[in-house]
């Protein structure tokens, strides 16, 4: 009988876990995410810089500005400080370009401001944040709990299949 309820709370756990996930999805994409991928299909310079100027904000407001979004070891696709001073870079050059820039630098520098924020990889093109950003800073948290959940729904499976 224990194994029966510690396989259902190993799954209430891990669908919890994955709701939780999705919820802190949802107000990255509303306060950055959503506007990096404006800024990339934007046709104006005025209009990429206001939408990466709420994302820079988003970013400082949130704290994802240093460190890594990995738990076990640190990979360059994981560095926050690396993404933030990229994105501080294609602010303050969109910042820069002068008035009287021709419509091919323009063109240019929004390009070169698409092909930093988006990715083309197999699954089409996507927005290039570090793995992981939706959870940071409690990524580890997140991982201990689901890790344990996940624990407790095998043992419980096994406890089960064991006691019939």
């Amino acid at each position: 009988m224990r194994g029966l309820f510690l396989f259902i709370g190993g799954i209430v756990a891990v669908v919890i876990c994955v709701a939780v996930t999705l919820a802190v999805y949802i107000p990255f994409q509303q306060g950055c995410g959503g506007y990096l991928k404006q800024a990339a299909d934007a046709n104006t310079i005025e209009l990429a810089q206001s939408r990466v100027d709420l994302a820079v904000l988003y970013a400082e407001e949130n704290r994802l500005t240093h460190g890594y979004t990995s738990i076990i070891y640190r990979t360059p696709g994981d560095d926050l400080g690396f993404w933030y001073q990229n994105l501080k870079a294609a602010q303050s050059e969109l910042k820069s370009i002068p008035a009287n820039a021709t419509p091919l630098e323009k063109s240019n520098l929004l390009m070169k401001l698409r092909e930093t924020l988006l990715d083309q990889n197999e699954k089409g093109t996507t927005l290039n944040v570090p793995g992981g950003i939706t959870r940071y800073p409690h990524n580890k948290g997140y991982a201990l709990v689901l890790t344990l959940a996940l624990a407790a729904l095998l043992g419980g499976f096994i406890k089960q299949i064991t006691e019939v």
